[in-house]
């Protein structure tokens, strides 16, 4: 009776999904895409990977791992487009967003032993801030980590570029009003994550990076994630396309880096709070959530574990521009689906 039930459930969070899916692809989507997503699935999830340099992505890897099996690797297209090198697994990928997951967890540890009180104010940890950044005073750590802070988002302004490495890209928003009052809306942006990187270091004495290198990657054993592409062998590193240019945006440092494999060994160590204690998971749970999608210009990555099939499932694409992101969330729901028919 237990199994009907979840199953019943599980067939009801997928109608759910497939709907929001459906309207998104009516409204937002390129008819080509639209007919894609209804094109039938392939009999494996190699031959999806093939479809989806078909579809015009440079090149594709994906990481599968259901608990208690050996995990699965899949690649096709480039590596390196002008080299004719194929695109392999193992290889080094720009995570993007993925990284605020890392950051979130990092906090969570220093907020759990008393070195940072979520509920202080960013005025209270930046004092300078206050009159730069409309609410200072009123936003607290907590509502940043949740999106809840009303910062404006500074990659949203009118002023930046993707393919510039800003020294400061706070400047960009100083002085800028608020997108809402605090705590009252939601709205992503990576200006507040980019504000706790800071007060992390500063509380620290020293980069959070080495501190989530410390707390986080070495005790799980992630040798394969690094926090600037400065740390690492360019050759390593898959390219990164923009449709529409001829540019590999490898070179340009867009935060960390890392291999699917090391990505998903996180992903399922932060589900099953494998580094966390009882006290620190309960409080992780209340902030934010454990699934990331990741955007820089070049590369779209998506991690999500599943916990009814048990399985994470994480997806480089390195091509973006010209409605790819649609076009990666399709490819990487029909792997699922393909996994979702296996069981």
């Amino acid at each position: 009776m237990i199994q009907l039930k979840n199953k019943k459930a599980l067939t009801l969070l997928r109608v759910a999904a497939l709907i929001v899916t459906l309207t998104s692809i009516y409204i937002f989507a390129p008819w080509q895409f639209a007919l894609y997503y209804f094109h039938p699935l392939p009999a494996n999830v190699q031959a999806q990977t093939q479809e989806a340099i078909e579809q015009g992505v440079d090149g594709i890897i994906v990481y599968i791992h259901k608990q208690g099996q050996q995990p699965e690797y899949f690649a096709n297209g480039w590596h390196n487009r002008k080299h004719k090198i194929p695109a392999y697994p193992s290889a080094l990928f720009k995570i993007g967003s993925i990284r605020k997951l890392y950051d979130a967890a990092a906090l969570t540890k220093l907020a759990a032993i008393g070195r940072i009180d979520i509920d202080k104010t960013l005025a209270d940890y930046l004092p300078s801030l206050i009159g730069r950044i409309e609410n200072a005073d009123k936003i607290t750590l907590r509502m940043m980590v949740k999106h809840k802070s009303g910062i404006p988002n500074y990659t949203d302004t009118d002023n930046f570029d993707w393919s510039i490495t800003y020294p400061d890209p706070l400047a960009l928003v100083l002085d800028e009003p608020a997108d809402f009052s605090p705590d009252a809306d939601y709205g992503y942006s990576n200006t507040n994550y980019l504000l706790l990187r800071k007060i992390m270091s500063n509380v620290l004495g020293y980069d959070r990076n080495q501190y989530i290198k410390d707390e986080i990657l070495t005790p799980l054993g992630l040798t394969h994630t690094f926090s600037s592409v400065h740390e690492i062998n360019l050759v390593d590193l898959m390219s990164g396309y923009y449709v529409g240019y001829e540019n590999d945006f490898k070179a340009l440092d867009q935060g960390y880096v890392a291999t699917a494999q090391d990505i998903g060994d996180f992903l399922i160590a932060l589900n099953k709070g494998a580094f966390f204690d009882e006290q620190e998971q309960a409080l992780y749970a209340s902030l934010y959530k454990y699934e990331h999608t990741g955007w820089v210009l070049g590369y779209s990555s998506i991690a999500r574990y599943y916990k009814d099939i048990d399985t994470v499932v994480v997806q480089f694409i390195n091509t973006n521009g010209d409605d790819t992101v649609m076009l990666t969330e399709i490819i990487y729901n029909r792997i699922i689906d393909i996994l979702t028919a296996q069981q």
